[in-house]
C-alpha cells in the first residue's frame, strides 16, 4: 500500500472525533465500530440466505434445463455472494488483528470502506440472482427491463437520501464534506 493512501487513511481516521458530541477521537470511534457493525449483521444475513439458496439451486432437477446464459449469470451471481461474503466479514477479521494497536479510527475507515464494497457486490448478486428467475418467468427482454428498474430502485434508496442528508449537514455547518 503506498504511503501516501496510508497518510490520507490515517488523517480521515482522526477527523472522526469529536463530532458535535463532545466526545474524544477514541470514544467517537468506538461508537462508530459498533454501529457499523450492526450495519454488518443486516447486510451478511442478506447474503447468507440468498447464498444458501444459490448453493443448493444446481441440486434441483430445473437447474440442468436452464440455458447456458442462464448458467454463466449463475456462476457469477454466486461469484459475487462469496465476495460480498468476504468484503463483509473483513471488517470482523481486521477487527481481530488489529485490536490492541491503538488504530481504530483507521481501522473505523477501512471497515467502512470494506461494508460498502460488500454492498455493492450484495446488490450486484441481488440483481443477477433477479435476472435469472426473471429470465424464467418473463422473457430476456422483459426481464432485463425489469431487473434494471430494481437496480435503479435500489440505488436511488441508497444514495438519494444520503444526498439530501449530506447536503444539509453542508448547508447547516458551512462544511465541505
Amino acid at each position: 500500500m503506498s504511503n501516501r493512501l496510508l497518510l490520507r487513511t490515517h488523517q480521515r481516521a482522526r477527523l472522526l472525533g469529536p463530532g458535535d458530541r463532545h466526545e474524544s477521537c477514541d470514544e467517537r470511534a468506538d461508537r462508530l465500530w459498533g454501529e457499523l457493525l450492526h450495519e454488518v449483521r443486516v447486510a451478511l444475513t442478506a447474503v447468507q440466505l440468498l447464498l444458501a439458496f444459490l448453493l443448493a439451486a444446481p441440486f434441483t432437477q430445473v437447474f440442468g434445463h436452464l440455458p447456458g446464459t442462464d448458467h454463466l449469470l449463475y456462476v457469477v451471481c454466486v461469484v459475487l455472494g462469496g465476495a460480498a461474503t468476504g468484503a463483509l466479514t473483513a471488517p470482523v477479521c481486521l477487527h481481530r488483528l488489529v485490536t490492541g494497536l491503538g488504530v481504530k479510527p483507521e481501522a473505523v475507515v477501512w471497515a467502512a470502506r470494506l461494508t460498502l464494497t460488500g454492498l455493492v457486490l450484495l446488490l450486484g448478486m441481488v440483481a443477477l440472482a433477479l435476472l435469472i428467475v426473471l429470465r424464467t418467468v418473463l422473457g430476456a427482454s422483459t426481464a432485463l427491463v425489469v431487473d434494471l428498474t430494481v437496480v435503479v430502485w435500489c440505488t436511488g434508496c441508497w444514495l438519494v437520501p444520503t444526498v439530501m442528508v449530506r447536503r444539509a449537514a453542508v448547508l447547516r455547518r458551512g462544511i465541505a464534506l
